[in-house]
């Protein structure tokens, strides 16, 4: 048998829904879960940002309240009912892709880095059918320099994406995808 014909072997007997760090992912997207609606469950109807708000906590950090009806950097805003439940429908189709991934990783960086991607999608999805919209409310700016307002989701997003990339280059093209 040739190389390939064991690595076609191999890969066909990967569990397509439970893996060898599943238990470590599962953890990790419920406590990014977690993190993300208790500090915007907490904002919204605790603090009341949209009441009290802006704050500013740091010269260079606000606390401010932006209903983000699209995507990553606001883009492909949604406006429409068909938009938001498209978007919703999109997370959790990238959600149980990324899952699956996750159930095949040989590594436990890999496993991490999708589990924060995947935490990071659920909260904001979690928004989308709550609120019609993402609950932003980071705004870090210097001077005239003013950065995108962003929620914990979209850092655990981040977080995943450069976990995923520093893998890739660590071990060589395409580990991540292993």
């Amino acid at each position: 048998m040739s190389e390939l014909d064991n690595t076609s072997v191999n890969t066909s007997k990967r569990p397509l829904f439970w893996g060898r760090f599943s238990s470590f992912v599962l953890i990790v997207v419920l406590i990014c879960v977690l993190v993300d609606q208790g500090t915007k469950i907490w904002l919204v109807h605790g603090f009341d940002i949209a009441a009290n708000g802006p704050v500013q906590a740091l010269p260079f950090l606000d606390i401010v309240l932006v209903w983000n009806r699209g995507i990553s950097y606001g883009l492909f805003q949604q406006n429409s009912d068909l938009g938001r439940w498209l978007l919703a429908g999109l997370t959790v189709v990238v959600s149980i892709g990324l899952w699956i991934w996750s159930t095949r990783c040989d590594t436990k960086l890999v496993a991490l880095a999708l589990a924060l991607v995947i935490g990071g999608a659920v909260g904001n999805g979690i928004d989308r059918l709550t609120y019609g919209a993402v609950v932003d409310f980071v705004h870090f700016h210097v001077g005239t320099f003013s950065w995108y307002v962003f929620n914990m989701a979209d850092v655990w997003i981040v977080a995943g994406v450069v976990g995923l990339l520093y893998d890739s280059f660590r071990n060589g093209p395409n580990s991540a995808a292993k």
